[in-house]
């Protein structure tokens, strides 16, 4: 075990935080003091920086994947460690997404954000490739032009008095596109050897039919899949339902074995800090510092209570409650992150270790620590290789 252990700090910290990403608006919170000890953690890639961009299912995705290779191909020394193109990623999807939002009459959502079953479609049909490839026009992601351009140019196209297309529309599209991120390679070379993004793919492991989405609500029937009914999940791909104790088991579960996820979630919670905390508060609950429980059943040793008091007490989460702010729009899937560890802080409650795209900021420099509490309130989805499941869920779900 190692522990990581964080000095207290008066700082700002976000009460309303982002959507896809991007902060919305501050107030001036007291942060307690923290110290976590690590109990796994599996291999992870460096920290990106998704900048202002609304990428974080390109980033998520593609980090989990990049642990995924170096799980499969058995890599350890970090100089190894692939570092895959988002920006690959995000000008097929948005290609792919122009021609669907024609199709329905733009009736699904045309908007930056996107899940990370996207990221495997992309990958299925066109490969993967080195971020050294394709690294984008700009040293750091600036999509506002880009997402405004690419918006009026298909609501323009479906505005067509003819109601006939030319053939040329998706070109143009994809010129904007290409504009903006570059043109995606045909081949490259990636030491020595020269590939297509299909060859890079396979070399590196990664069969997208392997990875599966869990998720855990009640407005379906558990054991089944269904289409999360989410604007973001523009292609209608299902995710596994099951309940909220068996989904918590499974992250556990597949942490613990050496696998990460994909991890699609609402951070737009108080309790999740732009300085890398993220804790359900129970902003109702009261301290009972000097109050007559205290005087008769007696007080913690000093030690004890100056650690314990200085951590916020969270909510407790039932599967009724999930389901109530699911319903209710305040759990919505603003963000997508890469879960990657196990930890405990002084108290002993669990916290996942996870890997963001904001660069390296806040105290551990891009890790963020959720704890239980969080993950089993606010998670949406997450995606995950089939082989962390039991074999028992694997045949509940008829997953082969």
């Amino acid at each position: 075990m190692r522990k990581r252990i964080v000095f207290a700090a008066s700082v700002m910290m976000l009460a309303s935080v982002l959507v896809f990403g991007q902060p919305q608006q501050q107030s001036a919170v007291s942060e307690p003091e923290y110290t976590f000890t690590v109990i796994k953690e599996n291999p992870i890639t460096s920290i990106k920086n998704q900048s202002r961009s609304s990428t974080c299912w390109s980033f998520s995705t593609l980090a989990y994947l990049e642990s995924e290779a170096i799980r499969i191909k058995g890599l350890k020394d970090p100089a190894d460690y692939p570092d895959f193109s988002e920006m690959f990623v995000v000008g097929q999807s948005y290609k792919e997404r122009a021609v669907k939002y024609i199709r329905t009459d733009g009736h699904i959502s045309f908007s930056p954000g996107s899940e990370s079953g996207d990221v495997l479609h992309v990958i299925e049909d066109w490969g993967l490739v080195p971020q050294s490839a394709m690294p984008g026009l700009q040293p750091l992601p600036v999509h506002g032009e880009l997402d405004a351009t690419t918006k009026a140019y298909v609501d323009a196209i479906l505005r067509n008095p003819n109601r006939t297309l030319s053939d040329n529309w998706k070109k143009g599209f994809d010129a904007i596109v290409d504009t903006y991120l570059g043109e995606p390679p045909v081949s490259f070379e990636v030491n020595g050897k020269t590939y297509t993004p299909a060859e890079y793919r396979d070399e590196m492991g990664i069969v997208p039919s392997d990875y599966v989405a869990i998720t855990s609500f009640t407005h379906h029937p558990f054991y089944s899949s269904f289409v999360i009914e989410l604007g973001d999940n523009w292609r209608w791909d299902p995710s596994y339902n099951v309940p909220l104790d068996e989904f918590m088991q499974i992250l556990y579960d597949a942490v613990e074995n050496g696998y990460t996820v994909a991890w699609g979630t609402d951070v737009s919670e108080t309790g999740f800090t732009r300085n890398g905390i993220g804790v359900l508060l129970d902003e109702s609950a009261n301290s009972t510092a000097g109050s007559d429980q205290a005087r008769w059943v007696g007080a913690e040793d000093a030690a004890k209570q100056a650690a314990r008091k200085e951590l916020p007490r969270e909510k407790v989460v039932t599967q009724e409650s999930r389901q109530k702010e699911f319903d209710n729009k305040l759990t919505t899937d603003d963000h997508g992150m890469q879960i990657f560890g196990l930890a405990t802080d002084q108290n002993g409650t669990k916290y996942f270790m996870v890997k963001n795209s904001w660069g390296e900021t806040g105290k551990y420099k891009g890790i963020w620590y959720c704890s239980d509490a969080f993950v089993r309130a606010k998670s949406v989805e997450f995606t995950v290789h089939k082989d962390a499941l039991s074999k028992d869920l694997k045949k509940k779900l008829g997953i082969k």
